[in-house]
């Protein structure tokens, strides 16, 4: 008969190992569903969402001897956005189901609702690689010139000028190159109150050259180390949404002795208005910042 004190290590076999907490692995929130102009598709109006567009039209002056004879003709163009399915399915055994931890199981929803979600970020991503004019380029350190460019021909271009808000997303590591533009100075000469000071001391964010700067790491980096964001008017994008986001849980007794299957689902999709006009890419290096 053994003889002592009976701790936690005299009796492990007694002692389940149950988690104390669980949490979903941080993901970056994406910011696209966010920042572009959102319409939604109803009910009983088909499968797309169509919108005409009237091109300019010119006036001219006259006198009094004038006979106008030569009548301006209207031309229109159409877009069309058709949402589509995006799903995401779990599969929990009835056995697995009893025996997980309640914390963890309760973090289920919210992993397939945050899939769901990067995606419906990722996909207006998608859209920022399709622009037709791509400014800056790949190994290209970024400047603030650049995301200025892009705001001015947005706002000032003789086709068809865009209204303010005006946005730009761009990854972190793109972003730390502005940093370093606006930082260059520090430790060189004195730095007194002003945008240098608030960007060494808060990193960068807010406006440039009439932007609105976001920073989304669901930007893609290449294998060069590259990456492109870009520069819009929030009415040069849009996100039509079709039936809204859905969870729908369905017993599959066939399967492992009883199961239910999670499925969340989502419909939309994006388009671009005025192509050409109020879209640029912003092309440039993204290699992960060491100093």
């Amino acid at each position: 008969m053994p003889s002592g004190d009976t701790t936690t290590a005299a009796l492990t076999d007694s002692l389940d190992d149950i988690r104390a907490s669980a949490r979903i692995v941080r993901e970056y929130e994406g910011v696209m569903p966010q920042l572009v102009d959102k319409v939604t598709l109803g009910e009983g109006v088909g499968l797309s969402w169509n919108e005409v567009s009237y091109d300019q039209i010119v006036a001219s002056a006259v006198t009094e001897s004038t006979r106008s004879s030569n009548p301006q003709q209207l031309v229109d163009s159409l877009i069309t956005i058709t949402p589509t399915v995006s799903q995401i399915s779990i599969l929990l055994t009835d056995r697995v189901a009893a025996r997980l931890n309640r914390k963890g199981y309760s973090k289920l929803g919210g992993l397939a609702m945050n899939a769901i979600q990067r995606k419906k970020d990722e996909d207006g991503l998608t859209t920022l690689d399709g622009a037709t004019t791509s400014l800056s380029g790949a190994g290209t350190t970024l400047t603030s010139g650049i995301v200025a460019a892009a705001s001015y021909r947005i706002t000032s271009n003789a086709t068809e000028p865009g209204n303010d808000p005006i946005r730009t997303v761009l990854h972190g590591f793109q972003i730390k190159d502005i940093h370093d533009e606006i930082t260059a100075g520090v430790g060189t000469y004195p730095v007194g109150e002003g945008l240098t000071a608030r960007v060494f001391a808060e990193k960068f964010r807010g406006m440039l050259a009439g932007s609105q700067v976001y920073e989304d790491g669901n930007i893609a980096i290449d294998s060069s180390d590259d990456a492109k964001g870009g520069t819009f008017a929030q009415e040069g994008l849009v996100l039509v949404q079709g039936r809204s986001p859905k969870t729908v849980p369905v017993r599959r007794e066939e399967i492992g002795g009883g199961s239910t299957e999670i499925f969340v689902r989502d419909e939309y999709a994006y388009g671009e208005r005025s192509a050409g006009n109020w879209l640029y890419e912003i092309y440039s290096d993204a290699l992960a910042p060491t100093s």
